[in-house]
């Protein structure tokens, strides 16, 4: 799935009390990608080595991702917020773009309307106003929930065909993102369910005062189109880009359009977007 655009820079991160994983990608302004609720860094390989072609991309694995093992005090909703500001400040990074897909995009969401000024502009792919206990979203709470999963049992795996919003046929792209999200450990799985599940960003999204692209699949089963207009008549200066033949993992199967439209968006703000940058 990764493009060759050579190796990253980065290593290991104390973030408040937690070590992280980080890595560095590409050259150009700088961009914060937020992983989804599964799969960290992996699973967002292939947006990253698409944007790395017009940005120096950050990312980073949230507290858990690496440590699922333990047993003490989970993560906070406000430590996740908390600790996006702790990675800006060690990697002296002045008002980047925030990009968040899924999960991470409510994160950068809630992040940039409580420090609007520690952000020059936001794009978020797959992310709702506020999780919709559809049938499917019920289903994944209570499998997560309650039962010991082996990540080789095809029948548990079909679940993923739903994240493509339809079969995936590429079986090398369903392998990858199944093979990605179970990295991650299933209690840390469940645990981020149940913060999403509790998370409502409507009273916020007025506060959201930096320009926002906001990306979105037609086949999406995690987000309503309730949900993207209330996220368009709220946040003051937005706009939508509508993949039409992408599910929630839009970010993996359509990672060059993102990262495409992404740099026109960063270039209409006043940011040089070297149509060439290359890592360095």
């Amino acid at each position: 799935m990764a493009l060759d655009i050579g190796e990253a820079d980065g290593g290991c991160l104390l973030l408040r009390d937690y070590l992280t994983e980080y890595r560095v990608f590409g050259s150009g302004p700088s961009i914060v990608l937020l992983p989804g609720l599964a799969g960290g860094m992996g699973l967002v390989r292939p947006l990253v080595d698409a944007l790395a072609n017009h940005f120096r991309v950050f990312t980073y694995e949230y507290r858990g991702e690496l440590d699922g093992w333990r047993v003490g005090r989970r993560a906070t909703w406000n430590d996740l917020l908390l600790d996006l500001g702790a990675f800006l400040e060690e990697m002296r990074l002045e008002r980047p773009i925030l990009l968040g897909v899924s999960f991470g995009g409510a994160i950068a969401l809630d992040f940039a309307s409580r420090q609007p000024g520690r952000v020059s502009a936001l794009v978020v792919q797959g992310v709702d106003v506020r999780l919709r206990r559809s049938l499917l979203e019920a289903v994944a709470a209570y499998v997560l929930n309650g039962f010991p999963l082996p990540s080789d049992r095809p029948a548990v795996n079909q679940y993923f065909h739903l994240l493509f919003g339809r079969r995936q046929r590429d079986r090398a792209v369903f392998d990858f993102v199944t093979r990605q999200c179970w990295k991650t450990d299933q209690a840390v799985m469940a645990h981020r369910f149940r913060l999403i599940e509790q998370l409502d960003l409507e009273p916020r999204l007025s506060q959201i005062q930096v320009p926002t692209l906001m990306v979105s699949g037609k086949h999406d089963l995690f987000v309503s189109r309730a949900g993207l207009e209330e996220m368009q008549r709220r946040i003051p200066c937005v706009r939508h880009r509508h993949l039409s033949n992408a599910g929630h993992l839009a970010f993996v199967t359509h990672a060059e359009r993102m990262a495409e439209w992404t740099s026109q968006f960063a270039e209409r703000l006043g940011l040089r977007v070297p149509a060439d940058a290359t890592s360095q």
